[in-house]
């Protein structure tokens, strides 16, 4: 009875009551269908709420002798008819916010910035542990309501009137603490449902979700920042503990907790259970009940990964140390490449501040496409090191080509841009889901224990990293002109491609090996059976 009670207690409540109402189980297929919009929307949440310090910095710290609309997409005339300056006061009247408005109000906020990042990635190497030992749904259920927490307490300093920079430090610090608990554990999910025959087209679609929440958490921050900046970030902070709310009541984070086998076990296959075929409610003292409590328990029992037995998975650090520079570029792009289009003459003029931002949310379209593509073609060849290497180093002429030719015009522009995001953020794309979802399944482990998001802790807080330095060094080189940042780039890209050099080799081999096994099959099938009849007849 106590085993039954325990295995019940991993069936989300909400599955348990549909369950209960329907009089039957959802299909595997409708659960996948389930575990990708749960996870879909927990993610872009995390998104979301990470916006606000980007949308709320002009209110913070306003420059002075502003004109008329130059605020930067979404807050310039989308959301505002009339935008008009005095020199003291921004648009929506603030004067700034003290400590942020001062002399060293600018390296303030940099230095949340810092400090957010810093965390998050250091909190990413305990949370993929944390995530493979405690339960998945419980734990991503807990960061997502403390991360809603600690970003809206950073905007109720507004409204308690709290000018002590300690503070603001803080909040981002912890809020970048509970971040760390998002990705490893969506992907760990991911892995859990999806088996590796198309889990990179899938992931490719699904990481989409990265921009949704971009868009998501600028569109809401934005639209209340008139009310006081501090709304900006209470609504994101209440947007993601809502949707934790819905990943406790509907996330099955493993396949075995509401009775389908593991889908990365030794000894069950998930192909087994029909696709299209709803289950029967599972009543108690069922045959099916004791089968699918034994499931759960060889489930529970099953041991986490170290940290350092996760890193010796073959592969792991070398696409930890590739994801490392190709974030170093992608973040660099993410948050420099406004400024640089606003200081760049495009076809003989340059372009507000406000066109700057419309124009460089087009880099993240190409790396949806880009996402997409190199997952699709991961999973056709079967080689994730050759198609993320192959971006990388594509990623090199695209970056040089939008350099030397990006200035004709805007058209021309558009067009390298996108072409530039496609093969920067496919890799990058590539490796945070796919690439960690198979190596923490790796068959080394033997499918006697969970490394999914031990591994993707391990990959992507390498990767977080970069995505920190990246940016700081653009400070200090654009300075020197943008073609040093765009060789410190272009250099990264390079030394990403070259890490993964042992990974494509042994891919390579495999490749080889299968083309040469098939032929000698097909040649010794098709040979005429003469000698062993010559042979009969001695």
């Amino acid at each position: 009875m106590a085993n039954n009670l325990d295995a019940m207690r991993k069936i989300p409540p909400g599955i348990w009551l549909i369950r209960k109402i329907r009089g039957k189980d959802w299909s595997l297929k409708t659960h996948r269908y389930m575990v990708l919009l749960v996870t879909f929307i927990a993610y872009a949440s995390y998104h979301a709420s990470r916006k606000p310090s980007s949308i709320v910095k002009s209110a913070l710290d306003p420059e002075p002798n502003k004109t008329k609309n130059v605020y930067p997409w979404p807050i310039g005339s989308v959301f505002v008819k009339d935008e008009f300056f005095d020199g003291n006061k921004d648009m929506f009247g603030y004067k700034g916010w003290e400590p942020f408005n001062g002399k060293d109000g600018t390296k303030k906020l940099g230095l949340i910035d810092v400090a957010f990042l810093a965390c998050y990635s250091l909190g990413m190497f305990g949370a993929g542990h944390l995530g493979d030992t405690l339960d998945l749904r419980l734990f991503l259920t807990s960061g997502m309501i403390g991360s809603g927490i600690f970003v809206g307490l950073f905007g109720m300093g507004y409204f308690w009137n709290i000018h002590v920079f300690g503070f603001y430090l803080v909040m981002q610090m912890v809020a970048g603490l509970f971040q760390a608990t998002g990705w490893p554990s969506v992907v760990a999910v991911i892995g859990n449902w999806f088996g590796k025959r198309k889990r990179g087209l899938i992931m490719g679609i699904w990481n989409a979700h990265t921009s949704v929440g971009n868009i998501t958490g600028s569109l809401i921050a934005a639209s209340v920042l008139e009310h006081g900046w501090g709304w900006s970030f209470i609504a994101p902070g209440t947007l993601i503990a809502i949707a934790g709310i819905l990943v406790f009541l509907f996330l099955a984070a493993y396949p075995e907790d509401i009775g389908f086998p593991c889908l990365n076990g030794p000894a069950a296959r998930v192909e087994a259970v029909p696709r299209d075929v709803e289950a029967p409610t599972q009543n108690e003292g069922t045959v099916e009940e004791g089968k699918s409590t034994a499931i759960r328990d060889r489930s529970g029992a099953r041991r986490s990964v170290g940290l350092l037995e996760a890193c010796l998975i073959p592969g792991v650090i070398p696409f930890a140390f590739c994801l490392f520079f190709s974030k170093l570029v992608a973040y660099t792009f993410l948050y420099w490449l406004p400024f640089y289009l606003s200081q760049t003459e495009i076809g003989g003029e340059y372009m507000s501040v406000k066109s700057a931002g419309n124009l460089s949310t087009l880099f993240d379209v190409g790396g949806i496409v880009g996402g997409i593509l190199a997952g699709h073609i991961s999973d056709k060849l079967r080689a994730r090191a050759i198609t993320a290497a192959s971006f990388m180093y594509a990623a090199i002429p695209s970056m040089l080509l939008y350099r030397l030719y990006g200035n004709l015009s805007r058209t021309v522009n558009i067009v390298l841009m996108m072409i530039a995001g496609l093969f920067i953020n496919g890799p990058y794309a590539l490796i945070t889901t796919a690439v960690s979802a198979d190596l923490g399944t790796h068959s080394s482990l033997r499918g006697d224990s969970r490394a999914l998001a031990t591994v993707t802790a391990i990959i992507d807080g390498t990767g977080s990293i970069g995505a920190a330095i990246g940016p700081l060094l653009t400070g200090f080189l654009s300075t020197k002109g943008w073609d040093t940042v765009f060789v410190m780039l272009m250099l990264g890209a390079l030394i990403a491609g070259l890490l993964l050099s042992r990974q494509v080799v042994v891919e390579i081999n495999e490749k080889t090996c299968k083309l040469m096994r098939s032929s000698s099959g097909q040649q010794s099938s098709e040979a005429p059976p003469s000698r062993p009849l010559l042979s009969d007849q001695r």
